[in-house]
C-alpha cells in the first residue's frame, strides 16, 4: 500500500485555510483602500470639486468665475451645492464702465454624482439644478475680451447632461441712461447639453407681463459667444395661449399665438400667427374675431420690434400693416407706429370694431391708407391712439331706414324727380363717400369729406367723437336740378325766385348746409350763417 499526501485530510485542511487567509488578506487590503479613499474624498472632495467647477466654467465661457460658497457631503454618493456663482466677461478697456456685472449669475445650485466619479476626468453629472439664474446681456456695442480669462490651458472637467432652473431672468442691458434694462422672467427652464461646442437644447416657460400670459418655448441656444453675447445664436418655436388682453387699457379679448424664431439674441426673426375670437375696443365694446399672421424683426439690444408686415383679418375684412414697436425716451412702455393699408374690407366690419352704434350706421366696400400711432402710457388706448389718412367707401347704404329713406328722397329731388320723391318711391340709392381724416384723443376730424349719390354732391368738414355724442359738420350741397325743381306744386312756385341766388354757374343748385346732433340722431339743416368759401375741391387718390 502506497501513501498519497493528497489524501491526507490534515494537509487538505491546511491548504484550504491558507487560501482563505489570502482571500481575507486581499479583502482587507481592498477594505483599507476603500476606507482610505473614502477618508481622502471626505477630506479633499470639496476643494477638488470646487476647482473642477471653476475650471470647467472658465473654459466654457472664457471668463473669470467667482464662487462665494461651495459645500460637498457624502450621502449615497457625492452631494454638492453652491451659492453666489458669478461668471464675468472682462469689459473692453476702451469703454469706460462704472462697474462690471456678471454675464451669468446663479443664486444657488446643487447636483449629485457617484463618489468614484470624482476620480475620473472629465467627471459626468446627470442633472444640475439652478435657482435664481440671471443672464445679463451687455449693452449694444460692448464686446467682451477673451484674453487672460482665468487659468491658462483650462479644460472642461465636468460634463453635465441636463440643467433645470427655477426663477430665471434674461436681462438685456442698455448703455443709455434714459432707458431701463429689458427684463424677461423665465419661470421654468430646462437645458440639455448636446455636446462640446454645440448649442444647448432648452424648454422654457416665460411670464409675459402685457398681455398677461405664459409663453412656452423650446429650441436651441448657443454656442455661447463670450466675446459678444448678443451674437449668441438662438432658434426655436413658441406658443402663447389664454393671454388676457384686458391687461392693456382700452382693449379686451383672449389671445393665442404660435410661431417660430431664429437669429441671435441681438437680432431675432419671428414668424407667427395670432387668433383672438373676441377682440374688442372699449370705445365700442363689440367683440369681433381678429386673426393675424406676421413677420417681425426683434432687436434684443433695445427690445424694439419691426413688423414687416402684419396681415390681419377682422370679420370679412383684411388689411396689411407695417411699422415698429419701439421704446420711447423717458416714458415707460413702447410706441406703436404703423402704416395700414386696407384694400379688401367692409366699412360695416370696421365700424363694428370701432364705433358703439349697433348695427353699424353704414355698409359698403372701403379702401384706405392710414398711419396709426399709439403712444406709451397708462391711459385708455382711445386717448393714446392717433389715426391719420384717407378712405373711399363705395356702394354704401345706411342701416338706419330713416336716414336711407332721406338719402333716396334727396337723390330723386336733386335730379329733378320731385314727383317720384313725393310719391315715396324707393330708389335703393347707393352712396359713395371719401375723405381725409385725423383721429386723436377720441375725436375724429375730417379736413375733407365728400358724399355723392346720383344728382347730389356734398362736400363738408367737421368732426365727431367716437362715443357718438358729438356730430358737427358744415359744408355745401350741390344739386343737378334747380332749387325750384326739387319741389312740386306751390312750393316749387315759391322757390323759383330763389333759383338765381342758389344757382351754380347758371345751372343746378349750391346750398350751404350743416349736419349736427349725434351719430344715431343727426340733424340736417341750412347753414346760411357760416362762410363756406373755404370748402375746396378734394384731391384724393
Amino acid at each position: 500500500m502506497t501513501y498519497d499526501k493528497n489524501d491526507d485530510p490534515r494537509l487538505s485542511r491546511s491548504s484550504s485555510h491558507r487560501k482563505w487567509k489570502w482571500i481575507g488578506g486581499i479583502a482587507g487590503v481592498f477594505l483599507l483602500l476603500l476606507i482610505f479613499t473614502s477618508l481622502y474624498l471626505r477630506t479633499h472632495a470639496e476643494p477638488l470639486l470646487r476647482a473642477r467647477v471653476i475650471e470647467t466654467l472658465t473654459a466654457r465661457f472664457h471668463s473669470k468665475v467667482e464662487l462665494a460658497e461651495f459645500h460637498v457631503w457624502v450621502a449615497d454618493g457625492l452631494e454638492a451645492s453652491g451659492k453666489g456663482l458669478e461668471i464675468f466677461g472682462q469689459t473692453d478697456p476702451n469703454i469706460h464702465e462704472p462697474g462690471i456685472q456678471p454675464l451669468i449669475a446663479i443664486e444657488e445650485f446643487r447636483f449629485h454624482t457617484g463618489i468614484f466619479n470624482l476620480l475620473h476626468s472629465p467627471m459626468h453629472v446627470q442633472t444640475v439644478r439652478l435657482k435664481g439664474l440671471a443672464l445679463n446681456i451687455p449693452p449694444a456695442g460692448q464686446r467682451q475680451q477673451m484674453e487672460d480669462m482665468g487659468p491658462k490651458g483650462a479644460k472642461i472637467k465636468i460634463f453635465v447632461d441636463r440643467f433645470v432652473s427655477e426663477d430665471a431672468q434674461l436681462i438685456i442691458n442698455t448703455s443709455r441712461t434714459d432707458k431701463l434694462p429689458l427684463e424677461f422672467s423665465i419661470g421654468n427652464l430646462t437645458m440639455n447639453d448636446i455636446g462640446p461646442g454645440q448649442p444647448l437644447h432648452f424648454d422654457a416657460t416665460l411670464l409675459n407681463p402685457k398681455p398677461v400670459g405664459n409663453i412656452s418655448s423650446s429650441g436651441l441656444l448657443g454656442p455661447f459667444q463670450a466675446d459678444d453675447p448678443r451674437a449668441t445664436a438662438v432658434k426655436g418655436d413658441y406658443s402663447f395661449s389664454n393671454a388676457n388682453l384686458a391687461s392693456i387699457k382700452g382693449i379686451a379679448g383672449i389671445l393665442s399665438s404660435t410661431g417660430q424664431y431664429a437669429g441671435t439674441l441681438g437680432h431675432i426673426v419671428v414668424d407667427g400667427q395670432t387668433k383672438t375670437p373676441d377682440f374688442r375696443l372699449s370705445v365700442s365694446g363689440h367683440p369681433v374675431p381678429l386673426e393675424t399672421t406676421f413677420h417681425a424683426i426683434v432687436d434684443g439690444t433695445s427690445g424694439n420690434t419691426y413688423l414687416q408686415p402684419v396681415n390681419a383679418k377682422v370679420l370679412h375684412s383684411s388689411f396689411v400693416a407695417q411699422g415698429s414697436v419701439v421704446r420711447t425716451k423717458g416714458i415707460k412702455g413702447h410706441e406703436i407706429a404703423l402704416e395700414v393699408s386696407i384694400d379688401h374690407a367692409r366699412i360695416d366690419d370696421l365700424l363694428k370694431l370701432g364705433v358703439r352704434t349697433d348695427p353699424p350706421i353704414m355698409t359698403g366696400d372701403v379702401i384706405s391708407k392710414t398711419k396709426l400711432d399709439i403712444r406709451p402710457g397708462e391711459e385708455d388706448i382711445t386717448a393714446r391712439l392717433r389715426l391719420k389718412g384717407d378712405f373711399q367707401v363705395s356702394d354704401a347704404q345706411f342701416s338706419n331706414d330713416r336716414i336711407q329713406r332721406d338719402i333716396d328722397q334727396l337723390s330723386l329731388r336733386s335730379q329733378g324727380k320731385a314727383k317720384l320723391a313725393k310719391a315715396g318711391t324707393q330708389d335703393d340709392v347707393r352712396s359713395n363717400l371719401e375723405g381725409v381724416f385725423d383721429l386723436r384723443n377720441g375725436v375724429l376730424t375730417f379736413s375733407q369729406l365728400r358724399f355723392h349719390v346720383p344728382g347730389t354732391m356734398v362736400e363738408m368738414t367737421g368732426e365727431y367723437t367716437l362715443d357718438g355724442n358729438t356730430f358737427d359738420f358744415h359744408g355745401k350741397l350741390d344739386l343737378d336740378a334747380k332749387l325750384s325743381h326739387t319741389m312740386t306744386g306751390w312750393k316749387s312756385i315759391l322757390l323759383k325766385p330763389a333759383d338765381p341766388f342758389f344757382s351754380k354757374h347758371g345751372h343746378g343748385t349750391e346750398v350751404p348746409i350743416k349736419i349736427t346732433g349725434t351719430r344715431s340722431a343727426p340733424h340736417f339743416g341750412l347753414d346760411f350763417g357760416r362762410n363756406n368759401k373755404n370748402t375746396e375741391p378734394m384731391a384724393l387718390r
